[in-house]
């Protein structure tokens, strides 16, 4: 049987390969699949507008990911479910603030029905639980550029996503080193780069503490 923690790591590395290889510069093996559990979440978010047609179908599935949360947060998670199962785990450990979670899902929502993209419930929460996970509490102002950085390249706003990089940098002075690899993919601007450039970008990103 497979270790679920190695079925997480597969899972993130198909359907997120840049915040994967980012991931790859957690050198403790608990913080990595620490990680790789809120990955599998939002990659499990990010599959369902491919897995059904319609969107009150789409938006269903994602009630019941929102209904999961009450289970994830009261540390009594779908039992059998691998996804919730570690992210329980890791909210309960961390002390992690639901709100973001509750947020990615309801931006998923919007853009089911064509809203805009939610930057900050997109981007910035997530990375902001993302260095909770890597270096505790206190550090996710540091990384609120750098978030959005993401988000405009994610979305196609390459030259926004460049004229934010300078002042992103600046602001992650302030990031401990332990938790640069939650904001390390913000340097990857391109998603189509070959992954062999990907890798470069990244370990150059991480040597500089910037993005």
């Amino acid at each position: 049987m497979a270790d679920p923690e190695d079925t997480l790591d597969a899972q993130v590395r198909r359907a997120d390969p840049d915040r994967w290889l980012s991931s790859r510069f957690v050198s403790n093996p608990q913080a990595r699949a620490d990680l790789i559990a809120l990955y599998a979440f939002e990659a499990e978010l990010m599959a369902i507008p491919a897995r059904v047609t319609q969107p009150l179908l789409a938006e269903m599935r994602y009630v019941w990911w929102r209904d999961q949360m009450d289970g994830v947060f009261a540390a009594e998670p779908r039992r059998g479910h691998p996804v919730l199962e570690a992210l329980t785990d890791v909210a309960t450990r961390h002390g992690l603030d639901r709100g973001v979670f509750d947020r990615l899902i309801e931006a998923h929502v919007g853009r089911i029905h064509d809203m805009p993209h939610d930057l900050n419930a997109f981007y910035v929460g997530p990375m902001q639980a993302a260095i909770h996970v890597l270096a505790g509490p206190g550090h996710g102002e540091a990384a609120v550029t750098a978030g959005r950085v993401r988000g405009l390249s994610q979305t196609g706003r390459l030259e926004e996503a460049h004229a934010l990089r300078s002042s992103a940098n600046a602001a992650l002075k302030a990031l401990p080193i332990a938790a640069f690899p939650a904001v390390a993919h913000a340097a990857l601007l391109r998603p189509d780069a070959p992954e062999a450039v990907k890798r470069l970008r990244l370990t150059w990103a991480t040597l500089r503490g910037q993005i």
